[in-house]
């Protein structure tokens, strides 16, 4: 089979059983790729930018426990990769034993880190002496109880049948209608179309670290009408004062305002990096204000340019 003819090759966070594997399930098409799942974020991203996957999906936000670190540090810092699709995944675990275990037999409880915080009353309340144990992922808890390391994992209730496992408890959350927001990722590649529907996701280096440096940031967003839907602050690595700036906001890079803002950002910033341009999947259509639609932007560089070339 040559790279031509055999189906695209989509990298995730495994082992298979994972909500991010339900996240790639839910893409247009998922049905015909051929699924790489591999242990660690780091791992995934650096696959498809070897030129092993075609494209990755990774976790990148959840309601409940905010952005996940690893995936901002990663897209922010190392070889470039854009965004081209999100999902939204409503995240709900279960607690997922061998058959015949009790709650009272319970002594160990294995996850990710980001879905403990997320059921930790409930686990309180529930299995009260039982330690908490880190995963890589959900679905690597899931293996770890069916091998018997752990007496039980929190996971999506789907990976109880893949590891001959029985679901003691469902529906187990501490803050209902969670959700995880998932990203799908390519090598750098033109933006999808704007549908105007769109977010964009930009990473800004401030030069030095000074008063007023995020306000001059935000400043460039705020004077075009543009709305933030998720501002982080990351070191950079490169010492003490030096950091980064993830940002989503509402708009492609098509429309003009967006296009301007991120022009100020390169003007103000060491450095920008755009992750990005895509379709939001919650399909919401942002508020333009008075003077920031595309065709104020049209006619007042068009009044500009009769100031400039016009003779009295």
């Amino acid at each position: 089979m040559t790279a031509e003819t055999r189906p695209e090759r989509y990298a995730y966070l495994g082992p298979q059983g994972t909500f991010t594997e339900a996240a790639l399930m839910s893409l247009p098409g998922a049905a015909d790729v051929e699924q790489l799942p591999l242990a660690t974020v780091p791992a995934v991203l650096d696959a498809l930018r070897r030129g092993d996957a075609d494209s990755a999906v990774v976790a990148l936000e959840n309601s409940v426990e905010g952005s996940v670190p690893t995936t901002l540090d990663e897209l922010a810092t190392g070889e470039p990769l854009r965004i081209v699709a999100e999902v939204h995944l409503p995240v709900s675990f279960a607690l997922l034993v061998r058959p015949g275990t009790a709650l009272a037999d319970i002594k160990t409880v294995a996850s990710h880190p980001i879905a403990q915080p997320q059921c930790r009353r409930w686990l309180a309340e529930n299995v009260p002496d039982a330690e908490w144990r880190a995963a890589t992922s959900n679905a690597e808890a899931a293996q770890h109880v069916a091998d018997g390391h752990y007496d039980a994992a929190l996971a999506g209730s789907f990976a109880a049948a893949r590891y001959g496992l029985a679901v003691l408890a469902e529906d187990i959350h501490d803050v209902a209608d969670a959700v995880t927001r998932f990203v799908q990722l390519r090598r750098p590649c033109t933006p999808p179309p704007a549908t105007g529907m769109d977010r964009t996701s930009v990473v800004a280096f401030i030069g030095e670290d000074h008063p007023g440096a995020l306000l001059e940031i935000l400043t460039e967003f705020s004077v075009r009408g543009i709305n933030l839907s998720l501002i982080q602050s990351r070191p950079t690595g490169a010492g003490l004062g030096s950091y980064l700036f993830w940002m989503d906001l509402e708009g492609h890079v098509d429309d003009a305002r967006v296009g301007e803002a991120l022009m100020g950002l390169r003007r103000i910033c060491a450095d920008v990096r755009f992750i990005g341009s895509y379709p939001r999947a919650d399909r919401v259509r942002p508020e333009i204000r008075r003077g920031t639609h595309d065709a104020d932007f049209t006619e007042a560089a068009a009044w500009l340019t009769t100031l400039r070339t016009a003779h009295p």
